[in-house]
C-alpha cells in the first residue's frame, strides 16, 4: 500500500511595522470618518513601513528570521524559498533572491509568484508539489507586501484599505494524515480592470506621463470586487469540501483573505461556523494582500491543534481566487518544549 506523503507547516513567522496608521489619522488626511470605515470595512487601523530603506525583501526577511528562530530551523538546510508578492523591491532581481541573501540561506534559491491577495495560496501550493514530490525537504512559502508604495493617499477609495507586512511558514514532508490535502484556484482575466496598478510594467512602461496620471497606484471598482470575492471564496470552498467528502460542519477554522469584514462573514455564514472559527485580525492590519493569510496562521497559531481541519481561501487581482484544504501539524516550536 502506498503510504501518502504530504507538504506539513512545521513552523510560521509574521513581521507588521511598527508604525500605525489609524482611521483618525486617515481622517486628517481624506474626506472619511472612522465609523464608516469601520462599518464598510472592518478596519480601524493598519500599519505602514515608516522608514524609506525598509523594502518587501526587508520584510519578509524578518519574518523568515522570526520562522527560523522559533521554530529551531538551521538556514542552511533550507532549500528553496517562494516569495508571493505585487510589490517586488525590483522589477528585475526577484524578491525571493534578496530574502536569501539577507537571511543568510546558503543552500537555497528564491523565486517569486505574483497573484495579488491569492498569492500565498498559490505559491503554498507550489511549494507543497516540490515536497510531496521529494524534491526539496524544507521549501519556506512567504506571503509579504509594501503596499504603502502602491498607494494613493489622497484616494479614500483605497488608501484605507491596504496595509504593509509579511508572514512565512515552513513546509516540510511527513507520512502522517495532516498537511495540504486538496486546493481548488481559478482565474478571470476579464477581471484584471476592476483591481489593477495600471503602470510600471511592459504595457505601460514608466514615463513621466504615468507618474502625471498617477498609474502607479492601485486602482479598484470596490462594488465589483466585493460581489466577486464571496461569489468566488464560496464557490471554490464548497469545491474543495466536495472533493473530500466533507461537510462545513467538520471544519474546525476558516483562515480568510483580510480584504473586508463583510466579505469574511459572509463565507463564514455560508459555512455555517461560528465566529470563533473564523479568524480575523483585518482590524488591527488592513489588507497585506499576499501577507493575510501566513499573518493569520502566524497569530492565531497556539488556536490551533493537530488534526484540526481548515479551509484557507482568497480573492484577489487577476481575478485570482480559490481555497485550500488544510490540515494543521505540529510546530516545531512546539514539539521540542
Amino acid at each position: 500500500m502506498r503510504i501518502r506523503k504530504n507538504a506539513v507547516i512545521t513552523a510560521v513567522g509574521g513581521y507588521v511595522p511598527d508604525t500605525i496608521l489609524s482611521n483618525h489619522d486617515l481622517e486628517k488626511m481624506v474626506d472619511t470618518n472612522s465609523e464608516w470605515i469601520v462599518a464598510r470595512t472592518g478596519i480601524k487601523e493598519r500599519r505602514i513601513v515608516n522608514d524609506p530603506n525598509i523594502a518587501t525583501s526587508d520584510m519578509a526577511t524578518y519574518a523568515l528570521k522570526r520562522l527560523m528562530e522559533d521554530g529551531n530551523v538551521d538556514p542552511d538546510e533550507i532549500d528553496c524559498v517562494i516569495v508571493s508578492t505585487s510589490t517586488p523591491d525590483y522589477v528585475m532581481v526577484s524578491t525571493g533572491s534578496m530574502v536569501c541573501e539577507k537571511a543568510g540561506l546558503k543552500n537555497a534559491w528564491g523565486i517569486d509568484t505574483n497573484a495579488a491577495c491569492s498569492g500565498f495560496l498559490y505559491a503554498l501550493t507550489l511549494g507543497s508539489s516540490m515536497i510531496e514530490s521529494g524534491r526539496c525537504k524544507k521549501v519556506v512559502v512567504i506571503g509579504a507586501d509594501k503596499n504603502s508604495s502602491i498607494i494613493n493617499y489622497t484616494d479614500r477609495n483605497t488608501c484605507i484599505l491596504f496595509g504593509d507586512g509579511a508572514g512565512a511558514v515552513l513546509l516540510e514532508q511527513t507520512e502522517e494524515p495532516v498537511g495540504l490535502m486538496d486546493s481548488y484556484f481559478r482565474t478571470d482575466g476579464t477581471g484584471k480592470e476592476n483591481l489593477i496598478v495600471t503602470a510600471g510594467g511592459s504595457k505601460h512602461p514608466a514615463s513621466q506621463q504615468t507618474l502625471d496620471d498617477k498609474l502607479h497606484y492601485v486602482r479598484q471598482d470596490g462594488r465589483v470586487v466585493f460581489k466577486a470575492a464571496i461569489q468566488g471564496m464560496t464557490d471554490t470552498c464548497n469545491k474543495v469540501l466536495k472533493s473530500n467528502d466533507l461537510e462545513s460542519s467538520q471544519i474546525n477554522f476558516l483562515i480568510p483573505h483580510q480584504a473586508n469584514l463583510r466579505i469574511i462573514q459572509s463565507v463564514g455564514d455560508y459555512l455555517g461556523l461560528s465566529e470563533d472559527q473564523v479568524k480575523v485580525n483585518i482590524d488591527r492590519y488592513g489588507n497585506t494582500t499576499a501577507a493575510t493569510i501566513p499573518l493569520c496562521l502566524w497569530d492565531f497559531k497556539d488556536d490551533f491543534k493537530y488534526g484540526d481541519k481548515m479551509i484557507l481561501t482568497a480573492f484577489g487581482a487577476g481575478f485570482s481566487w480559490g481555497a485550500t484544504y488544510l490540515k494543521w501539524g505540529n510546530l516545531r516550536n512546539k514539539q521540542s518544549n
